[in-house]
C-alpha cells in the first residue's frame, strides 16, 4: 500500500511553489480557477522602450503561465485522487503506479508502461 501522506506532503509543496510564481505574473479567475497574465497598465503614458519592455514581459510571462497552469492542474487532479482514495493506480491499465515513478513524478497518472499513452 502506497503511504499517500507522504505524497501529499509532495503535492502540496509543488502545489504552493506553483501558485506562488503563477501569483507574480497572473490573475486567476475566480470562477474558472485559470491564470490569466495581465498586462502593466501603471505607467499612465510609456514610451516606446517601456511598451516594448512590457510586451516583451507580457509574452514570457505567458509562456511561463502556460507551462505551470497544467502542472498545477496536474497536481490538483492527484491530490483529489488522495482524497477519493484513487491515488497511484495508473488511468490506463488500473494497475498500481510503481512508487520510483511517483516519487520522480508525484503527479503521474500512468505506469512506466503507459506513460507516453
Amino acid at each position: 500500500m502506497i503511504d499517500t501522506n507522504l505524497y501529499k506532503t509532495l503535492l502540496e509543496t509543488e502545489r504552493d511553489e506553483l501558485l506562488n510564481d503563477l501569483k507574480g505574473m497572473a490573475v486567476k479567475d475566480s470562477l474558472t480557477g485559470e491564470f490569466t497574465v495581465v498586462s502593466d497598465t501603471s505607467l499612465t503614458e510609456p514610451d516606446e522602450l517601456d511598451l516594448d519592455n512590457r510586451n516583451e514581459e507580457y509574452e514570457v510571462d505567458s509562456a511561463i503561465s502556460d507551462t505551470l497552469s497544467p502542472q498545477l492542474k496536474e497536481i490538483e487532479d492527484a491530490l483529489q485522487k488522495i482524497q477519493n482514495g484513487t491515488y497511484g493506480i495508473c488511468e490506463i491499465s488500473g494497475e498500481p503506479i510503481e512508487e520510483d515513478r511517483l516519487m520522480a513524478n508525484p503527479s503521474a497518472r500512468t505506469c512506466t508502461i503507459h506513460m507516453n499513452s
